[in-house]
């Protein structure tokens, strides 16, 4: 059965990715750490936001598996200070007395010196039995709230040691925790009690008070002036009353559009993150009848909220920190943001920088590698519909834009990137290879259109060729286009005459191809749940099967060189294989990424892994070298 065409994908990703972000956490998915074979992390950059807190003129957020700090001295124009890479998903985040205290998924907490903002470092940690989703730090003890451990209180008097004191099993999946007065406040996942209050005097016997069911499901809780303030998911927002703890009383509630998931109150204002819905400002001067005082729609899924001052630091899931100047609550407005890699698919590596093209927002993001081990987002454009595919060449990148066409962005200076021009090609662009003064797009339903890019303000089309399908990738060598067409495997093009492009040979491979890199007469098909398949094409007109490798997952990139295959494989990461005997490859060196390896690009020993909603990864094969001729200096992801 094959694929969807693009446009029509597009719009069932779209529904089903919110509708997966709801029933993940119901389904209380473990995230398998990520593993290797001969290959080790070098850097990283990018990921879901879930967590934030200001201190001073640092925002400390979590960005994937990273903890970044970012100067917001300037709100207008945060800058990136400092960042340590951790073993999972940052979910929370407290900062105390010079040391930050992360709730890291399943890894469970993590405790980082910031004193030092620009040069982060980990002190200690304490894998707690589930996965961490909120922490709370006072008095020398943190409290973690565990998902389906529930509440696990941790002596970090010594951070570099951190020991158990004790726990308490609550009845649902503990997401955040809030601890004053000796209690502690839990936010229940999954509609049972969604507040819990604990007893915590005595942390190696901690008792249950009360609890109150919210009709929802509890995500996080603020407690202030003997109220709770609970974000009860799709029942918005909540406030009990617990100024005698063993007898909660519901105040009054208020229904926000989208699903409620943090919450921070600052005299009589909540401020919720909501979701879809971003965020949500809320009077509760009278909190049994609380009102909609203003809201912003951020781009992204608000789901975690910070109040410093006149602004709220919104942690909004996909696509970063969204800063927001609320001195006037019934007209908030954006005051500056952080946008790192998000749903990275496409990625191209030339002098120190990487260009990324994140698929859902349909940015191009250009990130300074200059130091791999920690890279810097430096530049970034909105091509505004879905940045699919990047080749950068002379000063310019070419972004395959989906529904936009084709968009030639001038990256002469990286941190102010700016439009050159455009073509509207007539499907959907989902990959460019560019050559000479023609760019090659392999436009999905449309197939091969060949845009002439001399003048790159006015580009103008010189050719087309409608492949029998979708056509998702392309590679051009020798006067050959080499396409991989979803329906039909891999399609040569005779392209030497760009204005009326020919066929001169095809291959109908078992899967759906993805990617394509061609050298030394071999054309690698990345070809989804076939793999890596590996085809003759010395004689363009009668390609024939030279092997072919099984990998774990979805093959969607590839790149070839030094007798190696490196393979963006989907849910599987980084597959790389040994091509140096065509006819029987085999797995050398693997590397499972958290998300979804969709690009491939590999340049002075590194291999840059675009990852989907995890951002770039960035890879060293440690393993054994392999002997094989010069290899071509360029190739694209699909």
């Amino acid at each position: 059965m094959h694929r969807m065409p693009c446009n029509d994908r597009a719009r069932m990703l779209h529904v089903a990715r919110a509708v997966w972000f709801c029933l993940v956490l119901f389904a209380a998915a473990q995230e398998v750490p990520a593993q290797g074979q001969n290959v080790e992390v070098v850097g990283q950059i990018g990921g879901a936001c879930y967590a934030v807190q200001v201190v001073g003129n640092y925002a400390y957020i979590g960005e994937g598996w990273n903890l970044r700090i970012l100067d917001v001295s300037n709100p207008s124009s945060p800058v990136p200070r400092g960042q340590v890479l951790l073993p999972a998903t940052v979910r929370g985040v407290s900062v105390t007395g010079g040391l930050a205290y992360v709730a890291d998924d399943w890894s469970g907490l993590q405790i980082i010196d910031v004193s030092n903002p620009s040069a982060p470092q980990l002190r200690g940690s304490y894998d707690t039995p589930d996965a961490a989703r909120g922490v709370s730090v006072t008095g020398g003890l943190a409290y973690v709230a565990d998902w389906g451990s529930g509440l696990q209180i941790i002596d970090v008097s010594n951070p570099i040691s951190p020991q158990l004191r004790g726990s308490y099993a609550t009845p649902g999946y503990a997401h955040g925790v809030s601890v004053t007065g000796g209690l502690a406040y839990i936010a229940n996942f999954y509609n049972w009690s969604g507040l819990q209050i604990v007893d915590v005097s005595n942390p190696t016997s901690p008792t249950l008070r009360a609890s109150y069911d919210t009709p929802g499901d509890g995500r996080g809780v603020c407690v202030t002036g003997g109220l709770a303030y609970v974000a009860d998911g799709g029942s918005g927002l909540q406030i009990i009353d617990v100024s005698n703890p063993t007898t909660p009383q519901f105040r009054g509630s208020y229904d926000t559009p989208g699903e409620a998931w943090g919450v921070s109150v600052t005299g009589s204002l909540a401020y919720v993150a909501d979701g879809l819905s971003g965020l949500q400002i809320i009077d509760v001067t009278n909190p049994t009848s609380p009102t909609l005082r203003g809201s912003y729609n951020t781009p992204g899924e608000a789901l975690g909220v910070y109040v410093s001052g006149d602004l709220a630091y919104v942690a909004d899931w996909d696509i970063g920190l969204q800063i927001i100047d609320v001195s006037n609550p019934t007209g908030p407005r954006p005051r500056g943001a952080y946008a790192p890699p998000d749903d990275a698919v496409g990625v191209y590596v030339t002098g120190g920088l990487t260009y990324i093209a994140n698929y859902w927002s349909g940015r191009l993001q250009i990130v300074d590698v200059s130091n791999p081990t920690a890279p810097q987002l430096c530049g970034s454009y909105d091509a505004k519909v879905y940045a699919a595919g990047v080749y950068v060449t002379g000063g310019l990148a070419y972004v395959a834009d989906g529904y936009g066409g084709l968009q030639i962005i001038d990256v002469s200076n990286p941190s102010a990137p700016t439009l050159r021009g455009f073509y509207g090609t007539p499907g959907f662009a989902h990959a460019v290879y560019v050559t000479g003064n023609l760019a090659y797009v392999a436009d999905w339903g449309s197939g091969l259109q060949i845009i002439d890019v001399s003048n790159p303000t006015a580009p103008t089309l010189r050719g087309s060729y409608d492949t029998p399908g979708y056509a998702c990738g392309v590679y051009v060598s020798g006067g050959l286009a080499y396409v991989t067409d979803d329906r039909s495997g891999l399609q040569i093009i005779d392209v030497s005459n760009p204005s009326a492009p020919t066929l001169r040979g095809s291959y109908d491979t078992p899967g759906y191809p993805e990617g394509v890199y061609v050298t030394g007469g071999l054309a690698y098909v990345a070809d989804d749940w076939s793999g890596l398949q590996i085809i003759d094409v010395s004689n363009p007109t009668e390609p024939t099967l030279r092997g072919s490798y099984d990998t774990l997952g979805y093959a969607e990139g590839v790149y070839v060189t030094g007798g190696l295959a490196y393979i963006a494989d989907g849910n599987s990461g980084l597959q790389i294989i040994d091509v140096s005997n065509p006819t029987a490859p085999t797995l050398r060196g693997s590397y499972d990424t958290p998300g979804v390896a969709r690009g491939v690009y590999v340049s002075g020993g590194l291999a840059y892994i675009a990852d989907g909603e995890s951002g770039l990864w960035i890879l060293r094969y440690t393993g054994s070298s392999i002997a094989a001729a010069a290899r071509p200096a360029w190739s694209l992801y699909e």
